[in-house]
């Protein structure tokens, strides 16, 4: 996968599995930034994110011993993170399930206009990006959980279909038919409303807004601090006008790394008891 590649020494593994704490620590602390990326995109909200990310993190400590290489270190793990995703039921979202026509509904009710407008002190630029990367989060929510994680690892993970339908369990040409389905839902969306693929909606007007309903916090910005740019996003964005499949607008969008108590978490974990108890288990 081109997006968050991680190189893992070929040893690690096994030393990890013989009781070798550093070896451990190089592990997790290597995927950590891409399985809480997944985590962000597929649950949608930072808190349960980092939850996400904590238990597959444990998941993959307490499974090593399984692992064959019969695959790359990754594709096992995103194997791992996929299978505790796409049934995660603790998460804002699966107790509140969206829609396009919903999300598409609450753009066309022009409720932006009862909000007035944010202090001019404000850096509306931050808040406009804050909001970008918000919506692009929320939007993935209108697919459903299998959609969104094929979706996920094939535009914005850029995932060889092989590799996808390792990780999802399904052979290539059934993992290409539906990345190409919810491709062209998600772009049948993005051209109806998205500002950034010439829609009807822009980010700069609904900044009260999204701040009114609590979607995104002016005084403290949450996803802006955590995004990796991406080094493409001026040529996607130059040619989208080119490109059939609007969609591949999330490709341009930049990766997530983990927070700093996401951090804080596995540094505590890796020096605590519970950690030696599992290792020498």
């Amino acid at each position: 996968m081109n997006n968050n590649r991680t190189e893992i020494a070929p040893d690690a593994v096994e030393k990890a599995v013989s009781g070798d704490r550093k070896a451990l620590e190089e592990l997790l602390t290597g995927i950590q930034d891409p399985v809480f990326h997944l985590s962000l995109r597929m649950l949608g909200s930072i808190p349960d994110a980092e939850d996400a990310t904590q238990e597959i993190l444990l998941k993959v400590m307490t499974h090593l011993s399984s692992f064959r290489g019969e695959s790359a270190f990754t594709t096992w793990v995103f194997r791992i993170a996929v299978n505790h995703l796409k049934d995660y039921k603790k998460h804002m979202f699966a107790n509140h399930p969206l829609s396009f026509e919903y999300y598409g509904a609450d753009i066309d009710s022009g409720k932006e206009k009862e909000i007035p407008a944010l202090s001019p002190e404000l850096d509306h630029d931050l808040l406009e990006q804050e909001l970008k990367l918000s919506c692009t989060n929320v939007m993935l929510q209108c697919l459903d959980p299998e959609s969104r994680c094929i979706f996920i690892l094939g535009t914005m993970f850029q995932a060889d279909s092989r590799i996808a339908g390792d990780i999802l369990d399904m052979t290539p040409e059934n993992y290409r038919q539906k990345l190409s389905r919810a491709r062209k839902k998600m772009s049948a969306f993005l051209k109806e409303y998205c500002g950034l693929t010439g829609g009807k909606c822009a980010c700069k007007r609904r900044i009260p807004y999204a701040a009114a309903t609590h979607r995104i916090h002016p005084e403290a910005v949450e996803y802006s601090p955590l995004a990796v740019p991406n080094p493409d996003a001026d040529e996607f964005v130059k040619h989208m006008e080119e490109i059939d499949d609007l969609s591949l607008l999330f490709s341009s969008l930049p990766t997530f790394r983990a927070t700093a108590e996401a951090r804080k978490f596995l540094s505590d974990f890796l020096s605590s008891d519970r950690c030696s108890y599992i290792m020498n288990a």
